[in-house]
This record gives structure tokens, C-alpha cells and sequence, in this order.
């Protein structure tokens, strides 16, 4: 078996270089409080270029006391396209400041300790909704945090205005003409808050129309499974029947499509159809899906913006952030 090749040092690249381990330490940091010449700033630079050095995170961690690294605290829930953009964006907004971005799911406070005791990230931005005591602990540490709850702008410097959501949708339906909606619901149980807050934004704008509530299915997703499940929405004379459908996401309304072409139906004659995140495939769909855009492009830089002006120990200004009605042929 062929030998590991030993890591590169900062001691390494103090030899090559002629100079102390403690001036690469300032060469690389860019210490403001020391003066070096720029000859040895040259040096030092041309021996770390030599041996391809690289300094280490968890020494940097130890150093300082915290990591180049920013942990997202997300709900212990799927994670979609929707959330795999916002964390690609939110990276792609960091690296180029010196930060690398983790994920977390929020199952515990224990695991969530362990999680940032190990990292000693330089942020923690919290979207899980994690409650005080474990955000006292983290800011103990000296890690600002930043948060973003669900319909709560005054809790953190981003919010998803979930209720505005379903009121979207409501909304279009009814100027479409539709007087007896449906409801197509998750169902998985961990994104019931954002569920339940979708459905309300729905009911009230029903409400204050004078219709009644959407009737509410759980929907599997699964062609099959879906096709069984909306059998009363679709049954002529049935007092279930409704002519339009709000999905609670655009993977419910696909898999509300599929069942629908089992049966020989297609939206939006037979039972329109609206999602929510206007994801990539949407426009794909057949038919092409009208859905709710929620801004994840402007979210993730909200997001970024925040976790960068809490580690310069700034105030962030909480952005407005908006949702929008994308309309195509399927509603």
C-alpha cells in the first residue's frame, strides 16, 4: 500500500519561504497590526504557491475561535428543490467573502448543540425556527445567529409569507370563475406548518367571498395513489365535486396531474390546477403548470446579505420579500 502523502504545513512553507511560522501566520491572515515588507510577503506567498499549501479549517477554528464556515439550520423536512436552491444560491453568495456553507436539519436541541459545537461556524443562520434558549447558547459562544420564521417578519430579517401564499392562489382561482375548490395536501406531517398556513391564506379569501372551504385531500405522490385519492373531486353529481384544485406545492400538483391522466382527465377543463415554488419543471409540465414564484433568488440574498452583516456585527435591514402569481395554461 502506497504511503499517505503528509499534509503541507504552515512550518513547511516557513522554511521554503526563509522566515518564521509566525510571519506566515500574519502573510496568510493579512494581521493588520503587524508590518511586513513586501519582499517577505512575496516569499512567503511563492513557497505557498511551491507546495500547494492550504490552511487548515480546524486549526483556523481553534486560532480564532470560530470556522470560514456558515451553518443553515433548516426544518426537519424534505429537502426539495426549493430548498436546494436557496442553500446553492446562499453558497454561491458566500464563497466569494471566504465562507463555505453546511446544512443541518433541525431534529433536537441536542443535536443541534453538538452540530455547532463541532463546527464553530461563523454564523448560524436559523431557519428551522429553533427556539431562544438554543439561540442564547450559540450567540454565548460568540456566533451571531440570523433568523427567518414562517409569516413573523418582526422575529427575523427573512419570513416566507406563507398565508400570502394560499391567498394567491385562492384568488386566481376565483377570478378564473371557480366557486368550489379542492385543496391537494402533504402528506408528510413535517411540513404541516407550512401546510396549515397555506390552507389558511386559502380559507380566507373563501371566507370573505362567501364560499364555502376548500375540501382538503391528502394527496400521495404517486400517479396511482393520486388517481384513487381525487376520485371525489372528479365524480359528476358528487357533492365533493369541485372544478379546481390549490396544491400545497408543485410536487402535489405533478403527482395531481398524473392521477388526473390516469383517468383520463386533463387540467385545466377538467379540474384546474395551481402549485406553489414555480419550479425549474413547471413550465414543462403538460400542461404547463401555473404556480406561486416565492422569490427564492431574492431570499437567498436577503439571507446572505444578513449572515454577512452579522459577523461584521452589523444590524441587518430586513428586506420585503415578495411572492407572485406565475400564470400558465393548467389554471
Amino acid at each position: 500500500m502506497a504511503a499517505r502523502a503528509r499534509r503541507v504545513t504552515a512550518r513547511d512553507v516557513a522554511r521554503v519561504a526563509g522566515v518564521s511560522q509566525s510571519t506566515v501566520s500574519y502573510v496568510l491572515n493579512n494581521n493588520p497590526d503587524q508590518t511586513i515588507p513586501e519582499a517577505t510577503r512575496g516569499r512567503v506567498h511563492a513557497a505557498v504557491a511551491e507546495l500547494g499549501y492550504a490552511p487548515s479549517a480546524a486549526a483556523r477554528a481553534l486560532r480564532t475561535g470560530t470556522s470560514s464556515t456558515v451553518m443553515i439550520v433548516l426544518p426537519d423536512a424534505p429537502v426539495g428543490a426549493t430548498i436546494a436552491q436557496l442553500i446553492e444560491n446562499v453558497s454561491d453568495d458566500l464563497e466569494p467573502h471566504g465562507y463555505s456553507v453546511v446544512f443541518r436539519r433541525h431534529h433536537d436541541a441536542g443535536v443541534l448543540e453538538r452540530g455547532w459545537r463541532e463546527i464553530m461556524p461563523a454564523a448560524v443562520a436559523n431557519l428551522a425556527g429553533f427556539g431562544p434558549d438554543a439561540e442564547a447558547a450559540i450567540t454565548a459562544a460568540g456566533i451571531p445567529v440570523v433568523s427567518g420564521l414562517l409569516d413573523d417578519a418582526t422575529a427575523g430579517v427573512v419570513s416566507i409569507p406563507e398565508m400570502t401564499i394560499g391567498r394567491l392562489q385562492a384568488a386566481h382561482l376565483l377570478e378564473r370563475g371557480h366557486k368550489r375548490l379542492g385543496y391537494a395536501a402533504p402528506t408528510d406531517l413535517r411540513v404541516v406548518g407550512y401546510y396549515e398556513r397555506r390552507l389558511a391564506g386559502v380559507c380566507e379569501v373563501l371566507a370573505a367571498a362567501r364560499l364555502p372551504e376548500p375540501l382538503v385531500i391528502p394527496l400521495p405522490l404517486d400517479a396511482t395513489a393520486a388517481a384513487a385519492a381525487i376520485a371525489p373531486w372528479v365524480t359528476p353529481g358528487s357533492e365533493h365535486q369541485v372544478t379546481a384544485v390549490c396544491a400545497y406545492n408543485d410536487e402535489q400538483a405533478f403527482a395531481l396531474m398524473a392521477g388526473m391522466r390516469i383517468l383520463g382527465l386533463a387540467a385545466p377543463d377538467d379540474l384546474a390546477v395551481i402549485g406553489v415554488d414555480n419550479v425549474p419543471l413547471a413550465p414543462f409540465a403538460s400542461p404547463p403548470l401555473t404556480s406561486i414564484d416565492i422569490g427564492i433568488p431574492a431570499m437567498a440574498v436577503a439571507v446572505s446579505s444578513a449572515i454577512l452583516a452579522a459577523i461584521r456585527g452589523e444590524r441587518p435591514h430586513p428586506p420585503t420579500l415578495a411572492v407572485t402569481l406565475v400564470r400558465r395554461q393548467s389554471a
